[in-house]
């Protein structure tokens, strides 16, 4: 059930109106019973995947639990924790990486093994990822373990986010779920509001860019001259398409009185590529630094490194190394969260690799600073390394889009060689095809102004819904007006696709 879909806004409004008509006590059950319905939507046989993750760590759980109660200590319990690792992730490669690896094999040694052909349960990273960082918080003593199945069960499946995320944590999120929220005019208006900007994200930019990224990837030969813009329409249309569906979520979420956690904080203004990463799936980033850069960096093995790295380099540059080698692992691991494809790994590798050259040369750039008397608060110099922070987005795009690595390189180059915008003219869009594509770039453009408008305005700290709110009556009700005649109108009239994130 897609979230763009009519059906989902009719399945969200019945649940709404549902949640409020039930008994108090009895509003969570409700919640649970509305999370299995939407996953059943997908496939029956799907919901077996969803419920060996929601057991295996609820039982995990329980059992850590137990023997804490017991006096055990940590290293004596990790066995469990471990297992139950193993198997949730298990659970994630057998679907997401098995057929993958299979082909690799096959053309690897000239082989014929047949795949599972199983279809990839929708959200799998993300419930696997949201339930396995429970069991971690349990073994590490930082929550109690939940005794009550159901409750667990609504906390791992919890439908406005089962999809993609953002990923929960448990501290955050339990007490939430399960708490008899009343209805409040303010949390449905604001959460309506919310889902309206991600549909206008969703329909009016990043369909429309879609458009343009399939045909100039689908032919590079033919679209050399546009190399550069399909990757920055990529960025515009993966941005746009996964923070949309982040604000349909957090806001259909906030019309029951739930607070989910911000997934984007305007990456496209970061002046760091790991000023990005704080800004991009802030969920994910935060998971892999509690769960895996943190236990890395703290490890034993890294230890020796540091204290070798201080001897060998000297204090300050030998400090920042086991950082630079966690921050290698934390991408790697990045890389084949996306896919199992060569250029996902690469992916990962460019990204961990940028950001551990920065931290080894960070005594070095304050040293070129000093020298030119950059302060780093100069406007000219904040908008220097906002650009420069986009121009590799951009470049890392390439691997995230490209069939194969080498057509990623291919593209880059062409994007050195050869710039050609008015190709974009023709590319067909929509159901009018060539006739129509100027006004679907005229409306992809304005769309894109918004967008930077209202971000610029977010970025220097003005809160627009407030801002709104403060306006007459009538002033704000024709924003909201404009907005959704916005979708209607010039929404795309291509054919429909589902999130990128929803099969993640």
């Amino acid at each position: 059930m897609s979230l763009v879909s009519n059906t989902f806004l009719i399945f969200a409004g019945a649940s709404v109106v549902v949640y409020y008509l039930a008994p108090a006590r009895f509003r969570w059950i409700v919640l649970l019973a509305f999370s299995y319905i939407y996953y059943l939507t997908s496939g029956v046989r799907l919901v077996g995947f969803l419920l060996f993750s929601t057991i295996v760590t609820f039982a995990a759980g329980r059992i850590i639990g137990y023997l804490y109660e017991k006096g055990r200590q940590p290293k004596q319990v990790r066995w469990i924790l471990i297992l139950a690792l193993l198997l949730n992730f298990a659970m994630l490669c057998m679907t997401k990486y098995a057929d993958t690896l299979l082909d690799g094999v096959n053309a690897l040694f000239n082989m014929n093994l047949r795949g599972m052909d199983l279809a990839l349960p929708l959200g799998i990273s993300f419930y696997t990822f949201q339930s396995s960082g429970y069991l971690l918080d349990v073994y590490l003593k930082r929550v109690h373990a939940e005794k009550r199945p159901l409750h667990y069960a609504l906390f791992v499946s919890f439908f406005p986010q089962l999809m993609q995320g953002p990923i929960g944590r448990y501290s955050r999120l339990a007490n939430q779920l399960f708490e008899p929220h009343t209805l409040k005019r303010e949390n449905i208006i604001r959460g309506a509001q919310r889902m309206l900007w991600g549909f206008f994200k969703k329909m009016v930019i990043s369909d429309w860019a879609m458009v343009f990224v399939d045909a100039i990837f689908e032919a590079p030969e033919q679209y050399r001259g546009l190399a550069f813009f399909g990757a920055l329409l990529y960025l515009i249309q993966l941005y746009t398409d996964f923070s949309g569906a982040m604000d349909i979520v957090i806001g259909l979420a906030q019309m029951f009185g739930i607070t989910l956690d911000e997934n984007f904080q305007r990456p496209l203004f970061a002046t760091s590529v790991a000023d990005f990463w704080h800004r991009w799936h802030i969920t994910l980033g935060t998971w892999m630094k509690d769960y895996l850069f943190f236990p890395v960096t703290l490890s034993r093995w890294m230890s020796k490194i540091s204290s070798w790295s201080r001897k060998r380099f000297g204090k300050q540059t030998g400090r920042m190394v086991p950082i630079a080698i966690a921050d290698m692992i934390v991408f790697l691991a990045v890389g084949v969260w996306h896919g199992a494809e060569a250029k996902f790994v690469f992916f990962g590798f460019y990204n961990g690799l940028i950001i551990a050259v920065s931290e080894l040369l960070g005594v070095q750039y304050r040293k070129w600073k000093g020298a030119l008397h950059i302060t780093g608060r100069e406007p000219w110099y904040h908008g220097f390394m906002i650009a420069r922070t986009l121009l590799i987005t951009i470049s890392r795009m390439f691997f995230n889009r490209a069939d194969t690595i080498g057509q990623a390189f291919q593209m880059i180059r062409y994007s050195l060689t050869s710039f050609r915008p008015g190709l974009l003219l023709t590319i067909p869009a929509g159901r009018d095809g060539l006739s129509f594509t100027p006004y679907a770039l005229v409306i992809l453009v304005c769309g894109c102004m918004v967008l930077f408008t209202v971000e610029v305005l977010q970025e220097r700290g003005v809160k627009i819904r407030e801002s709104l709110a403060k306006l007459p009556l009538p002033a704000t009700a024709a924003v909201y007006f404009a907005l959704l005649l916005a979708i209607g109108l010039f929404g795309s009239t291509a054919a429909t696709k589902g999130f990128i994130y929803a099969q993640f």
